[in-house]
């Protein structure tokens, strides 16, 4: 556990390390401390380790600053965009680490660009970069072939959890929805043993990473399959193979973004009713500008709620935080937002107070 002392960077460790440091040097054994009967050792890290939260910070500093300097401004909303405007328009940096994207109407600022990247840090190792319609990025296939239309595939990705996943399917052989009608329940059955329970939890991982990205469809299952990964049991394993089988006949199936007006945003939101076995309520949501969806809110309500009318005014709250922070984001990108539309709400107490159009008597009694 890295721990800050002014300038300097301390180190606890813990465990086998310590032993390991001790074969390696023996020297080492006269600094070792018991701690809640632990052996530990306390290092000051001379050069950023990879891996460490510090080692990370330093990078995006660095990178940062570097941006900053060649005047690039970054979204206070997210510190992994930059924008700057080059011949009249808008140039925008996304980046994840060291893996970055690079977006102009003209391809010679990305030429440029990618060239000022060298000379930064191509001593280091050289820069690659590849322009065109479809890139490679972070697991995804980003396809802009088609006119004001990307679609985002992880072909390769899925076809990996099939070929690590334990149960073999037929080629394109599936079945035509993620999840039965009792995803929601617990089900019955012995509790999953450790090897069985470890891929179970490998599985529901991968299966969010690729949720949130290219197949949305699969959102809903992974999400509540999320929620049993500590105790899972025999039927979550059986929901979890059914997921997987949709997957294997949905190899290709992909995501397709496009948008009709850019100042104009809808969302859906909704909630279902005490569907959890502690009686709880289930958020969903989707954003779409045209056609996909944008971003998605899956998540079980925090509170337990009396009524459908009360389920469905949390599942707006849980998605509040979103729909503001989508707003903000957009609009630092240089967008102006006229429309934040909130759809689907056919309950009518629930659109009462929503208006906060409901009449509250006032109190009588006094303090």
């Amino acid at each position: 556990m890295p721990i800050d002392a002014k300038s300097r960077v301390m180190m606890k460790i813990t465990g086998l390390l310590v032993n390991m440091m001790i074969r390696l040097e023996p020297r080492y054994h006269d600094y070792v401390v018991i701690e809640n009967r632990k052996r530990v050792i306390y290092v000051r890290v001379l050069r950023a380790i990879y891996g460490m939260l510090e080692a990370s910070m330093i990078w995006y500093k660095k990178l940062r600053g570097d941006m900053e300097k060649h005047g690039f401004i970054f979204n206070p909303y997210d510190g992994c965009i930059a924008n700057k405007i080059v011949n009249g328009k808008q140039q925008t940096i996304r980046f994840h680490v060291d893996d970055l994207l690079s977006s102009h109407i003209d391809p010679k600022v990305n030429d440029d660009f990618c060239e000022w990247v060298n000379q930064k840090y191509g001593s280091i190792k050289p820069v690659k970069s590849k322009q065109g319609k479809i890139h490679e990025y972070l697991g995804m296939t980003l396809d802009f072939s088609k006119r004001g239309k990307v679609k985002i595939r992880m072909d390769d990705y899925v076809n990996r959890m099939l070929n690590e996943f334990p149960v073999k399917f037929k080629e394109n052989e599936g079945c035509t929805t993620p999840a039965s009608n009792d995803f929601l329940s617990i089900g019955k059955g012995e509790k999953l043993d450790d090897e069985k329970h470890e891929t179970f939890h490998t599985f529901i991982a991968k299966g969010l990473f690729l949720s949130k990205r290219a197949r949305l469809d699969i959102a809903p299952t992974i999400s509540v399959l999320s929620t049993r990964v500590q105790k899972p049991n025999q039927t979550d394993w059986k929901k979890l193979v059914k997921l997987m089988y949709y997957l294997n006949g949905t190899k290709r199936m992909h995501l397709t973004l496009s948008a009709k007006d850019l100042r104009t945003f809808k969302w859906y939101i909704d909630a279902s009713f005490a569907v959890h076995p502690d009686f709880r309520s289930h958020t969903g949501g989707v954003l779409t500008m045209g056609e996909g969806g944008l971003q998605i809110i899956l998540k079980k309500q925090k509170l337990n709620s009396p009524s459908l009318t009360e389920a469905k005014l949390i599942g707006v709250d849980d998605a509040a935080t979103q729909i503001l922070w989508t707003k903000l984001f957009v609009e630092a990108q240089g967008y102006s937002v006229e429309e934040n539309i909130l759809y689907q709400d056919t309950n009518k107490s629930s659109i009462l107070l929503k208006r906060m159009d409901v009449i509250v008597p006032e109190s009588k009694a006094e303090l």
